[in-house]
């Protein structure tokens, strides 16, 4: 068998993933936060990209000149004063004659003097037209203007509020070093997240130590930080109330059976009436579990719908846009054009030609992100009417699928069009996810039910029951086919427990002591 070369055509398709591609896929699961800091960075790197709303106005000099001399002459023909003029008065018997009245009645005469009022004479007048004006004066200076960031209250953490105490509670240099070691390994909740064993091991310092340093931490503000769990936290709380007695120690050591709302064995531990344990309850309730959240652990950013339904009175739906979250960027094709017949070598060239066409694509992507979106939340209300119009009852199972066969897009993208966008509606804030549900059947047959409308009325059935007739989860089964719902009661339990409702054992043992 002999072994040649040989030079082949072959023809083929594939996909090619440019990195304008790619970044249109990525502009598509962007929220509009995400998106807003991807402009941004955009906006500082490309001098080619500017906002619609920064845009100048494009006038000419001599328009503009008209319009200044035109504003100018009806000011001084009001009666206006001139600042400019020289003849202006200066000397204190002028001004008050054409105030009609003195200046101690206007300016205080015993405020400390500024630095115009010590100049020359002459001076001052110049000094303090250009301070009004911001007009770079002969003896001005920067650092007497106002610096309003220094006078913000800048927050405190958890971790500065501890180490300032920290310095007052000791006075030894070893014990604020192995302090400031436990605090550190505290999180934004107030609970100590590494084993005193693993601080003392890092440190090198002896384990009886450290733990008598966070006994000492303990002690700080607020009540219950520095805790290693919930009951640690709960007992420094108590301790510093005074209510730390035998029977709370016991109550808070089976945290499990208050979890439970066992009060019978509660009881039987406590050695104290039902009575008793209904008030230690409450009086545990009061706590607060993270002590270290009242100090915050970070910006909160709000959600802000991306798309707004509005109802029209022909009992249509107008779907549109929020223009507050939709960066409007235009390409500054004077500027490009202007350094475009500059002389400029190839270097210069190829950055503005690089520039030019980032700037293009990216304002189409943004245009086509818009429109997906508008598209997508558009037969989403088409197909979820019924939920906008009666609730979630009416809510119907929907897929990807469904939707992108509609639009004749693939699921992927539409998946990613409904990722971290919100749709603002008569009956409140959604995320795009919220309307695709999986569907359960109809015990006779017909149309299938939306996962989601089944759980809001399992919710409905728990909060209408009567105190003698608490609804168990295979009675909630018999309800549900009696509505025309096929459901296991495994799916009624992993539904009631995703709505953080309790058995019926525990409803019932809630009920009997209420």
């Amino acid at each position: 068998m002999a072994l040649t070369t040989k030079l082949l055509l072959r023809q083929g398709q594939s996909l090619v993933m440019t990195p304008q591609l790619l970044q249109a896929i990525k502009l598509l699961q962007f929220s509009n936060i995400e998106l807003a800091a991807f402009v941004q960075d955009e906006l500082e790197r490309n001098p080619l990209l500017e906002r619609a709303e920064e845009a100048p106005d494009v006038d000419s000099p001599a328009d503009t000149n008209h319009a200044e001399a035109a504003r100018d002459d009806d000011f001084n023909e009001a009666g206006e004063v001139d600042w400019n003029s020289e003849a202006f008065a200066t000397d204190r018997g002028t001004l008050e004659a054409s105030l009609g009245t003195e200046l101690s009645n206007t300016f205080d005469d015993d405020r400390p003097p500024t630095p115009a009022e010590h100049a020359p004479s002459g001076e001052g007048l110049l000094l303090s037209s250009n301070s009004w004006s911001g007009a770079p004066g002969p003896a001005s200076d920067s650092s007497d203007a106002t610096n309003l960031e220094a006078y913000v209250a800048a927050q405190t953490s958890l971790r500065e509020h501890l180490s300032a105490q920290l310095v007052l509670a000791t006075k030894d240099p070893v014990e604020r070093v192995i302090g400031q070691a436990i605090i550190d390994s505290i999180d934004d909740s107030g609970y100590l997240m590494d084993p005193l064993a693993e601080v003392a091991l890092r440190l090198g310092a002896p384990l009886e130590r450290v733990d008598k340093v966070l006994r000492v931490i303990q002690t700080l503000e607020p009540a219950g930080v520095g805790a290693r769990n919930l009951a640690e936290c709960l007992s420094i709380q108590l301790r510093e109330k005074d209510r730390f007695d035998p029977a709370m120690q016991m109550l808070v050591s089976r945290l499990d059976l208050v979890a439970k709302r066992d009060y019978a064995g509660l009881r039987k531990l406590c050695g104290v009436s039902a009575e008793d344990v209904t008030d230690m309850i409450a009086e545990i309730k009061r706590l607060d579990p993270k002590p270290g959240r009242v100090f915050g652990g970070g910006v909160v950013q709000p959600v802000v719908a991306d798309v707004i339904i509005r109802a029209l009175p022909d009992g249509s739906w107008h779907v549109e846009l929020n223009s507050e979250v939709l960066p409007r960027l235009l390409v500054n094709q004077v500027y490009a054009t202007r350094v475009a017949r500059a002389k400029a070598n190839d270097v210069d060239r190829s950055f503005l030609s690089n520039c030019l066409q980032t700037a293009n694509w990216l304002t189409k992507s943004l245009e086509q992100r818009a429109r997906t979106i508008l598209k997508v939340a558009s037969e989403i209300v088409r197909q979820q009417d019924a939920f906008f119009a009666h609730g979630v009852e009416h809510l119907r199972p929907l897929n990807l699928k469904a939707i992108a066969d509609a639009i004749g897009m693939h699921e992927s993208t539409v998946s990613r069009v409904t990722s971290n966008k919100y749709v603002s509606t008569p009956r409140g804030l959604f995320e795009l996810k919220y309307f695709f549900t999986a569907s359960i059947a109809s015990h006779s047959g017909g149309d299938a039910h939306s996962a989601e409308a089944v759980r809001f009325r399992i919710k409905q059935m728990i909060e209408h029951e009567s105190e003698n007739d608490i609804l168990s989860d295979d009675a909630i089964v018999e309800r549900l086919k009696k509505s025309n719902v096929e459901i296991a009661r495994r799916t009624v339990a992993k539904y009631r427990e995703s709505l953080r409702i309790p058995s019926s054992v525990e409803r019932r043992r809630m009920r009997s002591l209420h």
